[in-house]
């Protein structure tokens, strides 16, 4: 361990259902405000789901032209505008020296959903291919997020997207770091991106009876370890942070919100939509991430937890996280933004990381909201309902996806 380079986290930016900067997303975390509402990005007469956590007001000529516009989905846009907050937010001059020691690593779920719905439906609609726009392709696939950050901000060093459903953010942070921590990069621009709440996707989703259809009360559809969930609500957005090594933040004078010190990755082998039987795989993600730091069990203050708000995750998440903290428990918080965020797939591991880095900063833990009914099978403490000042030296985020697979990471409180 003593030959890795350490890795901080320089820079911030989101795009989320709570707002269009990280000041919005921290302020309606921390304040306990709901960011889901009825769905306006399509018709949802005949959709069982009628609800969930939009991007609201954003307007992509805020960030690029009328031209880049048509030649991007949704979810392309929104990583530009993180990554934008994000580099900015950092200081980070790219010079031509330093720009093949930068990455661009950003995680993709579903990638241009939106951008293949219109187009067959053109292309259906007039019976003929011709009417496909150039752009289709690249304005669908998963890897021109990072490629257009890439490009933008002449980032030279490796450049491509993870995809592993829920967990896809969370490794591509994790892949970042270990980048930094061996020498192939100094800096990587890494979180995650999605743009899924099209009819496709929640109509998908509605047929595996996996979203919440408590339409009547949209603020309260997301609730995480409450008896009374009944399925995830979908979120939108992005989430970018800016990873660095050590000595090259020092020896510039950044700002340094957190130290990223560990990372775990495991699979569950066993189903492609539910968790191994009593959290094996999530026990295990843990466990390699806490060695990884070098940390124990006990060093923990507080867990940002993968928390859905599903009737098949939300307990065995809590066996994973009682089998690995034993004793601890009693000592340690837990709590789940996705009641506040909803779950942004893909994208949802950016944005718990960059609530991860300013609960450290901050010594501030965000709650879980809607936790009016805890479940019998849920029996840790959630932070329920108001955000606590608490002393927290080291954090860790889960995230865990379709497909069985799993991970997590650490944060801890810069020491200089």
């Amino acid at each position: 361990m003593t030959d890795k380079r350490r890795v901080v986290i320089t820079g911030l930016g989101a795009v989320s259902p709570l707002g269009l900067d990280v000041d919005s997303l921290w302020k309606g975390l921390i304040s306990g405000q709901s960011g889901i509402d009825y769905i306006t990005h399509f018709d949802t007469e005949n959709f069982a789901t009628k609800i969930a956590g939009e991007v609201k007001g954003f307007d992509p000529l805020d960030h690029v032209s009328k031209r880049e516009v048509r030649q991007m989905d949704r979810f392309i846009q929104l990583a530009i505008a993180a990554a934008d907050e994000a580099m900015k937010d950092s200081g980070l001059t790219i010079t031509e020296e330093l720009a093949p020691r930068v990455a661009s690593i950003l995680g993709v779920g579903v990638g241009g959903l939106e951008s293949m719905e219109i187009t067959y439906e053109k292309m259906r609609s007039l019976g003929s291919p011709k009417r496909i726009t150039p752009y289709f392709i690249p304005m669908m696939i998963s890897n021109l997020a990072p490629g257009h950050i890439s490009m933008r901000h002449n980032l030279k060093g490796p450049s491509y997207t993870v995809t592993s459903a829920c967990a896809s953010a969370t490794h591509a942070a994790g892949d970042s770091f270990r980048m930094i921590q061996d020498g192939t990069v100094d800096v990587a621009v890494t979180g995650g991106a999605e743009a899924a709440i099209t009819a496709l996707g929640i109509g998908g989703f509605n047929a595996i009876k996996a979203l919440s259809i408590r339409n009547d009360e949209p603020q309260k559809a997301s609730r995480p370890f409450d008896k009374g969930r009944d399925g995830f609500v979908m979120g939108e957005g992005a989430g970018v942070v800016v990873l660095e090594e050590l000595e090259h933040a020092k020896a510039r004078g950044a700002k340094i919100y957190a130290e990223m010190t560990g990372y775990g990755a495991t699979a569950d082998a066993n189903h492609i939509t539910q968790p191994a039987p009593g959290g094996e795989g999530a026990i295990r993600c843990m466990n390699i991430c806490l060695n990884d730091a070098g940390l124990k069990p006990s060093d923990i203050d507080y867990i940002n937890a993968h928390g859905t708000s599903t009737p098949i995750n939300d307990p065995l998440e809590t066996i994973a996280m009682l089998n690995v903290f034993g004793e601890h428990v009693a000592k340690l918080a837990v709590s789940s933004t996705k009641s506040m965020t909803g779950h942004l797939l893909g994208a949802a591991g950016a944005i718990e990381a960059i609530a991860l880095a300013l609960t450290i900063k901050n010594q501030i833990a965000p709650p879980t909201i809607n936790l009016d009914d805890p479940d019998e099978k849920c029996t840790m403490d959630y932070i329920p309902f108001e955000a606590r000042q608490m002393q927290i030296n080291h954090a860790m985020s889960n995230s865990l996806g379709f497909g069985g697979t799993n991970a997590t990471i650490l944060f801890s409180k810069y020491e200089g």
